[in-house]
């Protein structure tokens, strides 16, 4: 249930009162399913806590973190026995925010923690598309049997939102039949964003959710995460696409996911996900940050 009390520890500049707020924050600590290495239950946690240690004011954009209206409402307290049951509470966390006309912004987990968050957006705005970066294909229609995985999250979500509605880029990773079914299925593009300025053309207007898989970038930047895969992106080319979408199309609801910050004792990859974080929310609020004269 969605608590709308402050809480105790929050992400930096992100303590508004609920009602004030038109950005909620919240953490789903969840990697049962993930196939290789685990730990992305941490992220939010370690998220929070290493916040801190940023600034507020982003030079990138002239924003402050201190001007914007953000509430986080904390980490969801999930089932790791019961896969369903954990989407449920997410699902029914992402609604509560909905139902009150704010925008979701989910920490993340492993990637199978989108499919419900994206679906309670859908619920709300059947005409939904998705943006995804990542890595990988994420397409399978099951993994070793089991129909969700954090490999076939976006293949499930395809199961609702149905063809030519998921835009994906960055894809450098997946089985030949994945590659092969998206060219009838989704529009995908491999290594890189090109073809991203088009996306967003043909999407303005219309309600979209942006899921970012951190391990999008290369790990020479990014090692903490549980399935690396070289030739990814680079941090910039990462923020100027996210601010591609979060200025040029209508966002609903967006995600941040796979950071596993166990696996990079160095603490890069922790403030790797913290910055593209605030960047994200400080995109997301700047028409309603008043400029500020100095």
């Amino acid at each position: 249930m969605l608590n709308k009390s402050k809480n105790v520890e929050t992400f930096l500049g992100c303590d508004a009162n609920y009602e004030d707020a038109r950005i909620v924050l919240y953490g789903a600590p969840f990697d049962s399913t993930t196939s290789y290495r685990p730990g992305t239950r941490f992220a939010s946690r370690m998220m929070r806590a290493e916040s801190y240690g940023l600034e507020t004011y982003s030079p990138y954009q002239d924003l402050d973190l201190e001007d914007a209206a953000v509430f986080d409402g904390g980490d969801l307290e999930l089932c790791f026995g019961d896969t369903q049951k954990a989407l449920d509470d997410i699902h029914d966390f992402a609604a509560d925010i909905l139902k009150d006309n704010k925008l979701p912004l989910l920490i993340g987990g492993e990637h199978l923690v989108s499919l419900p968050a994206i679906q309670a957006v859908y619920e709300k705005y059947p005409d939904l598309c998705v943006i995804h970066f990542d890595a990988h294909t994420d397409l399978r229609d099951d993994y070793l049997g089991a129909k969700l995985s954090h490999a076939s999250v976006i293949r499930r979500v395809w199961d609702f939102v149905g063809d030519g509605r998921i835009w994906q880029f960055g894809i450098r990773s997946g089985e030949r039949a994945e590659f092969y079914w998206a060219k009838e299925h989704t529009h995908l593009q491999k290594f890189n964003f090109d073809g991203l300025e088009n996306a967003v053309a043909q999407l303005k207007g219309k309600p979209v959710y942006l899921t970012i898989d951190l391990d999008v970038l290369d790990p020479s930047c990014f090692p903490g995460t549980g399935t690396p895969e070289a030739g990814g992106v680079t941090f910039m080319q990462l923020f100027n696409a996210m601010l591609s979408i979060i200025q040029g199309c209508q966002v609903v609801g967006c995600d941040l996911v796979e950071l596993s910050p166990m696996l990079d004792a160095s603490g890069a990859s922790t403030a790797t996900a913290l910055k593209v974080l605030r960047e994200m929310l400080l995109g997301l609020e700047k028409p309603f940050i008043k400029p500020v004269q100095i």
